[in-house]
């Protein structure tokens, strides 16, 4: 069984959050609805980071 990770981070002193998506790919946000709509909708048929 795999599992698809997401990661947020709040960014102290400010209101931005940074989502990583399981590929990798990070974005900033101040909306939280908008960061999980960015994660949830990021480009299909992508594959997560391979472990090292």
């Amino acid at each position: 069984m795999t599992r698809t990770v997401y990661t947020v981070h709040w960014t102290p002193g400010t209101d931005l959050l940074v989502g990583t998506c399981h590929c990798g790919a990070e974005h900033t946000f101040e909306d939280p609805a908008t960061l999980w709509d960015w994660l949830l909708r990021h480009p299909d048929g992508h594959r997560p980071v391979p472990a090292r």
